[in-house]
């Protein structure tokens, strides 16, 4: 038996559930540092997250949709883990698990599933349960202070909370040091930009992602950040943007194919984040814009187009 099919015809050893299971590891140190600073809050919220995200994919494909469950390729698991990544570590679990069935009933399965999806499933999950949940979301544990409690943490504003209210004294609070070490408050996985930044050059060593759509992120709110007369420390170590350009912006499915629709996309994402940022009546904007530009997405790709599989440039 012969199986014929349209060229290109290219064999590779990377799975799904390998590109998958390459994007946890990157995550790990993101996962470590939120457990050394939040203890038991950070391994509940995780652990809820990540069996109500897979749970609701092998329950939609078993009784719904009356297929084999997808569970096996890892991606209802890196759901869960990312979406945990991006909430409080006090969060109940009863709204983990809200957010968890969101994320994959309406932010993936509702599209048909793996590689049908328009939005980012972590952040379809993130932003409904912000927008419906608004001060549980941002009630944030203070690190250190909470690792043997959970719903009962002591709490404080973050840096960007506190930039909107009070610009000098966010400015003079401000300790590079702490953001990149994860001595600030702030989502579970976005407070250490190291463990982020390590995660970011594992993913380039092992070429799950290419440098374009994070460096084009950083670089633009650091140039709009400076043009604005903005700290620009500040705005590139606080709240979810190393963590949103490095581990959400850069989802296959929802990002943009060639090399030129990365750059333009991460562009947008760096400035639609100041602008909320700046003048928004959100302190944080990463998770809105990154959802924008997965809805512009189709359109980039439409026109910018990549090279095509076996192209060879020919000069007049």
């Amino acid at each position: 038996m012969l199986t014929l099919s349209l060229s290109p015809h290219i064999h590779t050893s990377l799975t799904v559930r390998r590109c998958m299971g390459h994007v946890i590891i990157a995550l790990l140190p993101a996962v470590a540092f939120s457990l050394f600073y939040f203890g038991i809050g950070a391994l509940i919220v995780i652990v809820s997250a990540i069996i109500g995200c897979v749970a609701t994919e092998w329950l939609i494909d078993k009784y719904m949709l009356g297929r084999k469950p997808s569970i096996g390729n890892l991606s209802a698991v890196l759901t869960g883990l990312l979406l945990a990544l991006n909430l409080p570590s006090n969060l109940p679990v009863w709204t983990v698990i809200i957010g968890s069935i969101v994320a994959i009933g309406i932010g993936k399965m509702a599209f048909g599933g793996l590689g049908c999806n328009t939005f980012n499933p972590a952040l379809v999950g993130r932003v409904f349960l912000l927008l419906s949940f608004p001060v549980l979301m941002t009630t944030w544990p203070l690190p250190l202070e909470n690792r043997l409690t959970y719903l009962d943490a002591t709490t404080g504003p973050t840096i960007l909370g506190t930039l909107k209210l009070d610009h000098d004294s966010a400015v003079a609070s401000f300790d590079m040091m702490d953001k990149a070490l994860g001595l600030s408050g702030g989502s579970i996985g976005e407070i250490g930009a190291i463990a982020i930044l390590i995660g970011l050059v594992y993913l380039l060593c092992v070429r799950i992602i290419s440098w374009h759509i994070p460096v084009s992120i950083i670089a633009t709110v650091a140039v709009f950040a400076w043009a604005c007369g903005a700290p620009v420390g500040l705005e590139l170590l606080s709240g979810g943007l190393l963590f949103g350009a490095v581990f959400m912006a850069t989802d296959y499915v929802t990002s943009p194919m060639s090399h030129r629709g990365m750059l333009l996309y991460g562009v947008l994402i760096g400035a639609i984040t100041f602008i909320i940022r700046q003048w928004g009546a959100y302190p944080e904007g990463m998770s809105f814009a990154i959802l924008i530009m997965n809805g512009f997405t189709p359109l980039i790709n439409r026109y910018i187009k990549p090279r095509k599989f076996g192209e060879r440039s020919v000069k007049a």
